[in-house]
């Protein structure tokens, strides 16, 4: 749990300017900075950033938040990821109640963490520098339909053919670093051989990128009839192929321009769909379809695509993947399978049939639903009762992977018609009657706050939460009898005035609206509207803004006043209370 005290200080730290101008072209546009919007289709720019608030804003799509916000949102990152990375830019070290590392530990861990991103960084660029000297390699690209464009955009290099072509890049050689990010390979790995020598030789490199762009890993493919033909980095500290997909860096953009997510089996498949117009794909890194594949996929679009071939392998690897993506099948989400036929994979599909052609395939891609119900069908006799019920024991434990939801029960519903029983009788059957809440499965994520029913404020206290939202250090202004006086006029909206007190006035004299925004949208959603509004309105001037509240405090003091008087007028009582709140009366009109 990463405490709220250095969430604002990172949010005191990092300019959201800055940060969004890494991504997006910002203009100066009166008090805010606009741009064409990231997360949607748009020519006329409605995507402002505002320095004041630190915030930023689509009027168009309406997304908005702090730079922690963006980061999620744009790169597909969980909240801790996103925060970490904050964090590394500005120098500051993320704190981690769990996390019982010595601080030397952890800052040796992060030296070497910077070390292997300096050394992959060097070898992506000699990989490069070698491509543009080999013909050999460049005819190769160019016989496999590549433009130099293409090769650039995903920094596609070569390795030569020599056992240390690396030594010209990095003159001590017997650098553990080397060893430790992948690039050569020891005696401890290979016990046939007493020397270093490099991973990759005389093969294509392709250089795998982590979601900030850094190169973390390479895949190689020969250019004979060596093998094995396609060669991964191991496993490092920095690269873990069960979480990285290769090609989503460079495919964020138009991911979310084409709406949906095309995930293919090789990272040749990859840079030859962006030839070929499909630059919305992405590749697996020799390693079936994992939970955090589909998890990183469904966080930057609301539509997966899994190709496969469909042969017995394209089927099995079909099914890894559903099986990995069940648990996050959500209402909202679609996720689909295509099966090419057996004898092509993508690149050459298109180029046999042409883009149009792999366009329809993809529109007519097989719904997760439809799958489901047929690998559960298959080979079953549904004609006899043996074979219902063989259905519909395959298809238990998929369905209790699966997040109760309008989804799981329309499937629930077509197998218990094809297996001739009733949706109750099927959920009692597989145990899904009274599902449990699925609570595990998103470590990096951060809950969302619930959706509340209670309806926004109105008048007066809508007001003062719209203040103390836009200006938080106001509430260190708060007296204890002006705060007892606003639940009492509020009653029903006391809970919700708290809720944001309490954290305002933990943030301390720092406190901003970036930072309790950010605070408040992950605990509760009835904010959601005043913090858009404070995000679409012009700045709040501070002394206007205390002046507003003082005034609105104010007024209900004397409403709550007036209400009394009133009460006791009507009991015909001019008593010591009546004169006392009388005198209050005056002295507040005074004001």
């Amino acid at each position: 749990m990463i405490p709220q005290s250095f969430i604002q200080d990172l949010l005191n730290r990092v300019d959201i300017v800055d940060v969004v101008g890494n991504y997006v072209q910002l203009k100066k546009g009166g008090a805010n900075l606009m741009g064409l919007c990231p997360f949607h289709g748009e020519k006329t720019p409605s995507f402002t950033v505002s320095p004041t608030k630190q915030f930023y804003h689509c009027f168009g799509c309406g997304k908005n938040g702090t730079a922690i916000g963006f980061l999620m949102e744009y790169s597909g990152l969980g909240f801790v990821e996103a925060v970490q990375t904050l964090a590394q830019g500005v120098g500051m070290t993320v704190p981690d109640d769990d996390d019982k590392m010595p601080p030397m530990q952890r800052a040796a861990q992060q030296a070497k963490t910077l070390a292997l991103t300096d050394v992959l960084s060097q070898a992506t660029q000699h990989y490069r520098n070698q491509l543009r000297a080999s013909q050999t390699a460049i005819d190769y690209l160019k016989r496999r339909g590549l433009t130099g464009e293409v090769a650039a955009k995903f920094g596609l290099g070569y390795a030569p053919d020599g056992w240390d072509s690396l030594r010209t890049v990095f003159p001590d050689y017997e650098a553990d670093a080397l060893v430790e990010s992948g690039l050569v390979i020891t005696r401890d790995e290979d016990p046939q051989n007493s020397k270093r020598y490099d991973r990759f030789r005389d093969r294509i490199v392709f250089p795998i990128r982590n979601t900030k762009g850094q190169t973390i890993g390479f895949g190689g493919r020969v250019l004979g009839q060596g093998e094995p033909k396609y060669l991964n980095s191991p496993e490092t500290p920095l690269f873990h192929k069960g979480s990285e997909l290769y090609g989503l860096f460079e495919a964020r953009q138009a991911i979310r321009e084409a709406g949906y997510v095309l995930v293919t089996e090789g990272y040749m498949d990859v840079v030859a769909l962006a030839q070929l117009g499909f630059p919305q794909a992405v590749a697996t890194l020799g390693t079936a379809c994992t939970p955090t594949h589909v998890q990183k996929l469904l966080r930057q679009t609301d539509e997966v695509i899994f190709s496969f071939d469909g042969d017995t392998a394209g089927r099995r690897a079909a099914r890894r993947a559903l099986e990995s993506s069940l648990p996050y099948a959500a209402d909202n989400k679609a996720i689909k399978f295509l099966f090419l036929p057996s004898e092509h994979d993508p690149d050459s599909y298109v180029r046999e049939f042409g883009a149009e052609a792999f366009e329809q395939l993809v529109k007519e891609s097989m719904p997760l639903s439809q799958f489901l119900i047929n690998l559960v069908s298959e080979g079953n006799d549904l004609n006899t009762a043996e074979g219902r019920a063989r259905a519909q024991f395959d298809a238990k434990p998929l369905l209790k992977m699966m997040p109760p939801s309008a989804l799981r029960l329309q499937i629930v519903r077509s197998l218990a018609q094809f297996t001739q029983t009733t949706t109750a009788e099927l959920e009692n059957l597989l145990e899904l009657a009274k599902p449990a809440t699925r609570t595990e499965g998103r470590p990096n994520a951060r809950t969302p706050a619930p959706r509340s029913r209670r309806p926004q404020p109105v008048g007066l206290e809508r007001q003062i939460l719209r203040l103390l939202l836009a200006q938080p250090v106001l509430t260190q202004e708060l007296t204890p009898d002006a705060i007892e006086a606003i639940t009492n006029y509020a009653p029903d909206y006391a809970d919700m005035l708290m809720q944001l007190i309490e954290p305002a006035q933990a943030l301390g004299a720092q406190a901003n609206f970036a930072a309790l925004a950010e605070q408040l949208r992950a605990t509760d959603s009835d904010f959601d509207p005043l913090i858009e509004e404070i995000a679409t309105n012009k700045e709040f001037d501070l002394e206007l803004a205390r002046a507003e509240l003082r005034s609105a405090v104010r007024k209900i003091r004397l409403e709550i006043i007036t209400q009394e008087l009133n009460q006791l007028a009507l009991q015909g009582q001019v008593s010591d209370r009546f004169r006392e709140l009388t005198r209050l009366q005056r002295a507040l009109q005074d004001e």
